[in-house]
């Protein structure tokens, strides 16, 4: 049984993840909350991925990062900090990730990391500056991590667009909003948590052996239809 560690899992798309993955692997959660579950198969590990020391864990096949931010304001009152704090959560923290369980992926066969940008990364938006350039760098360190560690070990990354967690509670907040992100995407149409956990549990599996250095856009078609 393979032996999934996930970032985040706790809330949204992570916590998603978790419970597809949960009935055919070990699932190992690191995040500030713990989630109201128990499964034979679930470890929690209560962790502040910026700041606390990460658990030691013997077996990592897969590794997850969820963690993200949507900042959304117009470039001249972010401030450096902003885009600092953006930069911490959504690429140092999966550097750090990395950087501790790579040891662990490289004694797995067929092992895998999955990171997560945004639609913004690839079509100009306004007011998303800062997670836009934030993903934009995580979607460098895929590929260039893809290069570095095959044939061992596959990078891939999501780009998803609009979906209804809370972090994007903002956007989606009364059915006006929710008609309106419809209307904008050509397949009239926004995301939910199980479609990209279903994604994401594609990605890891042996089905997706082919497949590293890529970034997957989940779009509904915004980036690439115009209908």
């Amino acid at each position: 049984m393979k032996t999934i560690v996930i970032i985040g899992g706790s809330k949204g798309i992570g916590n998603a993840i978790v419970n597809i993955l949960l009935n055919e692997c070990l699932v190992i959660n690191i995040s500030r909350t713990n989630p109201s579950l128990i499964h034979k198969n679930f470890t929690h590990y209560n962790c502040n991925i910026l700041i606390d020391e990460l658990p030691e864990i013997q077996n990592v096949d897969s590794l997850i990062y969820c963690p993200g931010s949507i900042n959304l304001k117009p470039f001249e009152r972010l401030k450096l900090d902003d885009f600092k704090k953006d930069y911490e959560i959504n690429f140092l923290g999966a550097v750090r990730a990395i950087q501790k369980y790579l040891p662990n992926l490289k004694e797995s066969k067929n092992s895998s990391i999955l990171l997560f940008s945004t639609v913004a990364s690839k079509l100009g938006m306004p007011f998303h500056t800062s997670v836009a350039s934030v993903k934009s760098a995580i979607e460098g360190l895929v590929k260039s991590l893809a290069a570095e560690y095959a044939p061992n070990i596959r990078v891939n990354a999501i780009a998803p667009t609009v979906t209804d967690t809370t972090l994007a509670s903002k956007l989606l907040r009364n059915d006006r909003q929710k008609e309106q992100m419809i209307e904008r995407h050509p397949l009239k149409k926004y995301l939910n948590v199980e479609e990209v956990a279903t994604m994401a549990a594609f990605l890891i599996s042996e089905k997706a052996l082919s497949m590293s250095g890529q970034i997957f856009q989940m779009d509904c078609g915004i980036t690439s239809l115009k209908i």
